[in-house]
């Protein structure tokens, strides 16, 4: 079996070198650049199955790499990055980039991630998503098929909305997914970028699926970006 290809986009050395050790030691091919240049290079002439990518290159945004590749290229990428400000994390995810991660980060977060985005990725280009009818996580079962949830052994009404904004998160699960896209899923389009009505509806789920609304264990908040469902257990 091959292993799974990762382009590390990182102008620091040390991080550089600590991100490679560690994935090296997990079984992953690892390829190490520190311009956005080379990145766009690298890209098409290695086909990695998954980028990590710092936003603070030398010679271009990191922002600016992921529109690039988007305009040619589904490949994940995962952006690890020192800025930790909402406005950051959401242009990050905007322009296409399927994870944001910020420094410091421990190795078992960034593998669980990349994992994440592996599974996602594999599901789109075999056509796997359409044949899956079952998500399940701990004690949450979602059955497509049947349009049936399930939480600690009981079956858990919820609202048109609120299945939808459930299904969407599972179907992504791993990602964050950003209001606004969340909003442009369920509402359409031309809806109002009106995060209230999203949080609201979230508060609802919340009481519903979770044991403790406050301290969720399934769909998880990124504050001041969006909501992502926890990672389902293989």
């Amino acid at each position: 079996m091959s292993k799974n290809t990762v382009l590390i986009i990182e102008d620091e050395p040390n991080i550089c070198n600590f991100i490679s050790t560690a994935l090296t030691a997990s079984d992953y091919k690892t390829i190490n650049c520190q311009t956005g240049k080379e990145a766009l290079a690298l890209i098409p002439s290695h086909c990695p199955d998954v980028v990590l990518l710092d936003l603070g290159l030398p010679d271009m945004d990191g922002i600016e790499v992921v529109e690039k590749v988007r305009s040619w290229s589904g490949v994940p990428i995962i952006v690890v990055s020192a800025r930790d400000d909402e406005k950051s994390k959401v242009l990050a995810l905007d322009a296409g980039a399927d994870d944001y991660i910020t420094k410091p980060f421990g190795t078992s977060e960034l593998k669980a991630r990349i994992r994440a985005a592996l599974r996602h990725s594999l599901r789109l280009e075999t056509g796997k998503a359409l044949p899956v009818t079952l998500f399940k996580n701990r004690d949450l079962t979602i059955d497509f098929n049947k349009h049936l949830i399930i939480v600690r052994g009981e079956e858990v009404h919820l609202t048109q909305i609120e299945y939808k904004l459930v299904t969407l998160l599972a179907q992504n699960a791993g990602k964050v997914l950003t209001y606004d896209y969340m909003i442009s899923k369920i509402w359409g389009p031309f809806a109002l970028k009106d995060n209230q009505i999203l949080r609201v509806n979230m508060a609802n789920i919340r009481r519903k699926l979770e044991l403790n609304p406050v301290e969720p264990e399934y769909i998880l908040t990124e504050i001041g970006v969006g909501y992502r469902m926890l990672e389902e257990e293989i």
